[in-house]
């Protein structure tokens, strides 16, 4: 990034909130320190005092590509166009693509739509810095990838998951610094990477410029390695593991079709213990951000905003909800999710129950920093701020989600949800959180109101300008 995108701060901006955007990748509802007494995370608990955790806290897809194309352009992922993931199947049966060969395959080729706009392009309009350390998502190509999309700086992966020392995806090197890959850190545990980075960022950003500093994570998504031991499970240093109490048994044979026959993989509390080192670890360089924007004294003025890109998988504890990540229950698509901004009068070591969701984050941002959004652009979210301010209940009625032929909708506090396994039904969350107790028969007409809605939801998507890759035009 060159100096002069950082010197650009006036005394007009030094007022404007700065902004901290954290997203984890596949951590579980219940996984909090102010939650479970399992899990170490004092800077996550330290933001959580100092700020508001949601409880009814919703992201638009069950797993990463789309719910993280929808928290940056708050549309629905099926009105952005990025409606489900930019990957390749095959190395989930083992296979390792030829170099020319993976430059051919969607995964390499697929990415959000250039029309669409992000919250850091929106945010250049109001003079602020901006910068992406972590797991992008949303295309590897040049046109594609965050410094083309309004990022003044970018170092991370650029793919759904890696190996978290060698930087590959399934043995391809996927780690890119601004427009072009690199294997410079190659052998050096990415969170750390992604944590030097974001105390690089902050050291560069003048006194005056206010900035936009997204850490997506991709702690504690299992490794996307080839090798079944390291697979089927997380990386952490020795040193996060070592907070958990010993596992007995580390690995067990296994006659998985996806590895093989035979191969060895990571016992189930092996992989717990692994995932919550992650998680950990995380935390640990959450904490050395916090520290460094309290020396600079611009914590109070920052919005810190943390929340998980999906619902749990692995070693996660999504209780008391039921399912996981890739599923259309609250164990999917209902995250942690907590909020910090002191000079903004957000309620410190509150709890908020309010219906809210990803796709209120960009206009909300928009509000805060004095930015305009252009008339022309459709958005499915609003101004969370009266809402979690106390002022007002939440203006949020309704949810939709869908991925291929699963599907949720929410009206108020009902849930319908059709489960690729012929599971599913009708749920009263409000006193049904755990999703048990099917009420499609007992009401019949209920269901039936909420079906007819989430068509019309469907045809709005439909019958909205299109946007690639996925959509027919």
């Amino acid at each position: 990034m060159s100096a002069q995108a950082y010197s650009q701060g006036n005394n007009e901006n030094s007022s404007k909130p700065n902004i901290l955007l954290i997203v984890s990748d596949d951590q579980g509802y219940n996984d909090l320190g102010v939650l479970n007494n399992d899990l170490i995370t004092p800077a996550l608990d330290r933001i959580a005092r100092s700020g508001t955790r949601l409880t009814n806290f919703y992201v638009t897809w069950p797993a990463c590509t789309p719910s993280r194309s929808g928290l940056l352009t708050g549309r629905y992922p099926q009105r952005n166009g990025v409606y489900d993931m930019i990957r390749n199947e095959a190395p989930d049966y083992g296979y390792k693509y030829k170099p020319g060969e993976y430059d051919a395959t969607f995964e390499r080729i697929g990415g959000m739509d250039q029309q669409e706009i992000i919250i850091p392009a929106l945010l250049q309009k109001s003079g602020y810095a901006s910068a992406i350390y972590g797991k992008w998502d949303l295309g590897s190509l040049k046109r594609y990838l965050p410094t083309s999309r309004g990022f003044d700086d970018f170092y991370g992966f650029v793919n759904t998951g890696i190996d978290y020392y060698t930087h590959e995806r399934y043995g391809v090197p996927s780690m890119f610094h601004n427009l072009e890959p690199t294997e410079d850190d190659k052998g050096t545990y990415c969170t750390y990477l992604f944590e030097r980075e974001a105390l690089k960022f902050l050291d560069r950003v003048s006194e005056e410029q206010p900035f936009f500093l997204y850490l997506p994570f991709n702690a504690p998504h299992s490794s996307s390695a080839l090798e079944p031991e390291i697979r089927s499970s997380v990386q952490a240093p020795e040193e996060f593991k070592q907070m958990y109490p010993p596992v007995e048994e580390e690995v067990k044979p296994t006659n998985s079709y996806r590895y093989g026959n035979p191969a060895l993989v990571t016992t189930q509390k092996a992989r717990q213990r692994d995932y919550r080192a992650a998680v950990t670890c995380m935390d640990a360089s959450i904490g050395k951000v916090l520290d460094k924007l309290e020396q600079q004294g611009k914590l109070d003025n920052t919005i810190v905003i943390f929340f998980s890109d999906n619902g749990g998988s692995g070693g996660a504890d999504n209780s008391p909800l039921r399912g996981h990540k890739s599923q259309m229950w609250e164990g999917g698509v209902r995250v942690p999710c907590i909020i910090s901004w002191p000079d903004g009068d957000i309620p410190m070591a509150e709890v908020n129950d309010e219906f809210l969701t990803s796709l209120e984050l960009l206009p909300s941002l928009a509000i805060a920093t004095g930015t305009s959004i252009p008339a022309d652009l459709t958005l499915d979210g609003f101004n969370w701020w009266p809402t979690l301010r106390n002022a007002t209940s939440s203006p949020r009625q309704e949810m939709f989600w869908k991925r291929r032929n699963q599907i949720a909708a929410r009206v108020g506090d009902y849930k319908w949800v059709v489960q690729s396994d012929n599971q599913g039904g009708l749920y009263n969350l409000a006193n049904d959180l755990s999703e048990k107790n099917d009420l499609s028969e007992t009401h019949p007409e209920l269901l039936k109101q909420i079906q007819q809605r989430y068509q019309r939801w469907l045809e709005e998507m439909e019958a909205a300008e299109p946007r690639g890759p996925f959509r027919d035009y």
